[in-house]
């Protein structure tokens, strides 16, 4: 996600199900106000560390991470005390109740997460590259696959992407591929937000001639 120091005036951010685990690169998006990171590889709460400083930042979605842990108000309650800004955490609306217990109940987040082996990492490439390991099912695949798509355009408030938009996957195309394919879309999803009218009008002339050379080739095979 090192991009994201390149971005400083972005205001909407969808990194879910990418296997992220630093949340450094975000400390300078100081006009970010929405955030999901659900369902990476984000180990520990003192992450939050990089995102108290972003002032505009009003929407957090850090669901399924590992440092969420075993206790769902202790984690909650952390997340509120060194974010106390956030309006809906999770998908579930802050209340000021919530705010107020958060300085009991929550850990106060003073410097940043001591850097380990990036073994999370590295282990997702290996899990996808691994010879031997044994395929899922490609049912299964297309079924994860939908979900997380779907999932991420929901939470940028996009309609869900039609099953038979996905009829050109190939069964034996393993989990990396697709998961490639849809973090490819949804970054192109993400930095459309953006763009102006001039830049949406060169991406639409450029994805109308690629179509046109798709439909070609298609042509010529048949």
């Amino acid at each position: 996600i090192s991009i994201c120091r390149d971005l400083p005036n972005i205001e909407v951010i969808t990194f879910s199900v990418n296997g992220i685990s630093d949340l450094e690169p975000l400390h300078q998006c100081q006009n970010l106000s929405e955030l999901y990171l659900r369902k990476n590889n984000i180990s520990s709460l003192d992450e939050l560390f990089y995102l108290k400083a972003l002032p505009r930042l009003r929407v957090l979605w850090l669901a399924e991470n590992p440092c969420c842990g075993p206790d769902p108000h202790r984690y909650r309650m952390t997340v509120l005390r060194n974010l106390p800004s956030l309006q809906k955490l999770d998908n579930q609306a802050v209340t000021e109740e919530e705010l107020s217990q958060a300085l009991v109940d929550g850990v106060e987040i003073t410097g940043p997460p001591a850097r380990r082996s990036v073994e999370n990492g590295w282990s997702e490439l290996s899990a996808c590259s691994a010879a031997g390991a044994a395929p899922e099912p490609a049912s299964e695949l297309l079924s994860c696959s939908l979900e997380d798509t779907n999932k991420t355009q929901e939470e940028l408030d996009m309609k869900p992407v039609p099953r038979d938009k996905y009829s050109s996957f190939s069964p034996q195309e393993t989990d990396c591929s697709h998961k490639r394919r849809n973090n490819v879309l949804n970054a192109i999803l993400l930095l459309m937000k953006e763009l102006d009218t001039e830049g949406l009008e060169i991406i639409q002339q450029t994805v109308a001639r690629r179509l046109q050379a798709f439909q070609k080739k298609e042509l010529q095979e048949e």
